[in-house]
Formats: C-alpha cells, structure tokens, sequence
C-alpha cells in the first residue's frame, strides 16, 4: 500500500522548469578537471578591451625641429674670421655715446684684431649699437626714535617721582654713482647681424664706467673671434 502511495505522488509532481536546471556555460566553467576549458570560457565572457596597448610606454626618443619643417638659421658667427676691417658707426644715446664710441674704437685699436677704418665702404663689417653713460646720486634716509621713562618715590616728603626721556635721530646717506652700458652688434654688408654683446659697468679699479664697458666689449669679441678660429682649425693627426 506504501509502495502505491509514493508511486502515486512521483507521478503527479510537476516537471523541472528550465529556470531550476543549471546553466550549461556555468556548469562548464565550474566543472572540475578541465581547466583549460574552464579558461577558455572565461575568456570568451570577459569583455573586449577597446584601448589598445601603450607600445611607447617608458621609451625614450629625441624629436628634430628639422625634421617639423622648420628653418633654423645658419650660425654667422665664423664670418668673424673674413673680417679685414670695421667701421664704428654713431652710437645712439646723446653725447655720452660719442665719449664711450670713441672708447670703443680705441680699445679695438688696441687689440690688434681688425683695421679700424673711417671709411664706411671700404669696410668689410659696421658696429652700431647704442650706450648710456649715466651718474646720479642715490639717498638714503634713517630714522630712530627712544623713549625711556622711570618712577621712584621719596621717604622724606611721602611723595613719588616719574620721570621721562626721549630721543629722536636721523640720517641722511648720499651716494653719488656711475653706470655706463652699451650694446653693439657686427652687421655685414649683406644687412645680416654676425656678432652681438651687451656690457654694463659701474666702474672698475682704475677705469671709469665707461672705459670699463669699452674694454669688455673688447675681450668678448676677442674671446668670440679666438672660440671660432680654435674650431676651424684642422685636427692634429696623431703620430
């Protein structure tokens, strides 16, 4: 009778629904023994990347502006060695200009470098430029202020005493001073500038400003003219 019982309620039981049967793709992944199968479904779940991979990260490399388009002007400077002779041009800032002009045309003199010529079209390069010989006055103003104060009392009369001091001082600094600047270029017959300094001095030991920015305009192209040839000089075969 038992036996009848539980065969009757086998076959009356409703049937598995699709949603209470396990999903093939996670019995797949899950299954045990077969990983590279459990691998492959994995891979095939996860979703694609869209940002393809950094190929320059951590690599170094070096961009020419050449390779841009861009012009890059060619270095005049080794024209200072086809130099004969220089013209000093007027120098523009008034009459201090003049002074320091003919500082400079004595010191290039001096150098032994160029032929100083007066004539502009016999020469190979002109200096212009322009300078400032200036002197003012620099003032300096101090000033201090104290006041002390101080109270006792008095055993004979019964009476207290105060007492109070004060004191003001200034000072007064004028500095008279030099400056002296000029800056001068080498321009080519062709209009093209090949050489440039600014000096500035507010003197030296025994030079004036002026004399003193004469001179390192001077050294600078000395030093400039003496940089060039060094490099155009052919190297030394080695024995």
């Amino acid at each position: 009778m038992k036996c009848l019982v539980c065969l009757a309620a086998l076959v009356s039981a409703p049937p598995l629904r699709s949603q209470d049967k396990p999903a093939q793709a996670t019995a797949a992944q899950n299954t045990p023994g077969k990983p590279a199968q459990n691998a492959a479904a994995a891979q095939a779940a996860r979703p694609a990347d869209t940002h393809p991979p950094d190929t320059h990260s951590g690599a170094s490399y070096s961009l020419d502006i050449r390779d841009l388009g861009v012009q890059v002007p060619d270095d005049l400077t080794p024209q200072l060695l086809s130099i004969k002779r220089v013209f000093v041009d007027r120098l523009t800032g008034g009459e201090t200009a003049a002074q320091l002009r003919d500082m400079i045309i004595g010191s290039l003199q001096n150098a032994k470098l160029f032929i100083l010529t007066e004539n502009q079209e016999r020469a190979d390069v002109i200096l212009h430029g322009a300078a400032e010989d200036l002197i003012f006055t620099d003032a300096f103003s101090t000033s201090s202020h104290f006041n002390g104060a101080g109270s006792g009392f008095d055993e004979r009369s019964g009476r207290s005493l105060s007492a109070g001091v004060g004191d003001n001082s200034s000072t007064n600094i004028k500095e008279r001073r030099h400056e002296a600047m000029a800056t001068v270029r080498l321009v080519n017959k062709d209009g093209d500038v090949i050489w440039s300094t600014t000096q500035e001095s507010t003197g030296a030991k025994f030079r004036g400003a002026s004399a003193d920015v004469a001179e390192k305009i001077t050294k600078q192209l000395v030093a400039d003219y003496e940089k060039v040839h060094n490099r155009a000089k052919p190297p030394q075969s080695v024995q």
